[in-house]
């Protein structure tokens, strides 16, 4: 009988460069606490490239003061069951040590006028550190590919304008997001949610259908319907609600035509949620 292995983890950077050395690979970024949304960019990992590697990294740098970064959930066990069977080769989990061996680095990358709206100005600095390990990773690695979710739709377009900007030899690959029978977008953060708290936040993606559904009567009513969606749901404290161009990811003017995206976030007792969707302005 055949056994499925996990996969071997690599904890230093020279290791992972001699184990990579020659071959064609794809990077699944991940902070762990793995869930089906990071199985999904896994698999397409795999349909690209004969080598996948996953890392695994809770970055420090893209947390600010207030935030979770000492409660982020950490289990690397679970995680590599996870992964059993999803054709990983490596797991890369260096220590913050082993990723800033000096502390915090000096030369960092800056996400410019886009990584402070939304959720840059709710978190400052938080894509600042997150392309900052982004570029790090993609350095050590050297992929082929690189895929991330379409859930993070603002970091999405931060990494990928990065890697056009700084000619990176890796394709950013984006994967649809992965969401529970309810609507609820599969997050990591969604384990911290009560019972009561969880059964309140699809309202997020009730909202953003009913927005995407309001398109052909334009901005002012996509608003309306979002929020008259949320209205209804006391446990769901919105941050933000935008419609953007997803070509520039800046808001849109009253009389814009065309594609766009609708971006939510929102506190849910401990946890902050992000979602977005496809819409169309006539």
């Amino acid at each position: 009988m055949s056994t499925v292995t996990q996969p071997a983890v690599v904890t230093t950077i020279a290791e992972l460069r001699t184990l990579l050395d020659g071959r064609r690979t794809a990077l699944v970024p991940t902070m762990g606490a793995l869930h089906a949304g990071h199985l999904a960019l896994v698999d397409e990992a795999a349909s690209l490239a004969d080598t996948v590697v996953v890392s695994i990294f809770v970055n420090p740098l893209q947390f600010g003061p207030e935030e979770d970064l000492e409660r982020y959930p950490r289990d690397l066990e679970a995680d590599l069951a996870a992964l059993e069977g999803h054709g990983v080769a490596y797991v890369f989990a260096p220590d913050v040590a082993e990723m800033y061996p000096d502390g915090k680095p000096r030369i960092t990358v800056r996400g410019g006028t886009v990584g402070e709206l939304y959720e840059g100005r709710s978190r400052p600095g938080h894509f600042d550190g997150m392309l900052t390990v982004v570029a790090k990773l993609l350095g050590i690695v050297r992929p082929a590919f690189a895929l991330f979710g379409q859930k993070d739709a603002q970091q999405l377009w931060l990494v990928q304008r990065m890697v056009k900007d700084l000619d990176i030899a890796t394709r950013i690959v984006p994967v649809e997001t992965v969401r529970e029978a309810d609507g609820l977008a599969l997050s990591s953060r969604n384990r911290y949610l009560s019972a009561e708290e969880r059964r309140a936040a699809p309202v997020l993606h009730r909202a953003l259908e009913a927005a995407a559904s309001a398109g052909d009567r334009g901005i002012d009513a996509v608003i309306a319907a979002a929020q008259s969606v949320l209205m209804g749901e006391e446990l769901v404290a919105v941050d933000y609600l935008k419609v953007v161009d997803p070509r520039t990811f800046q808001s849109v003017p009253d009389d814009y035509r065309g594609p766009a995206r609708v971006l939510i976030a929102a506190q849910v007792g401990p946890a902050r949620l992000i979602d977005n969707d496809d819409l169309y302005l006539n």
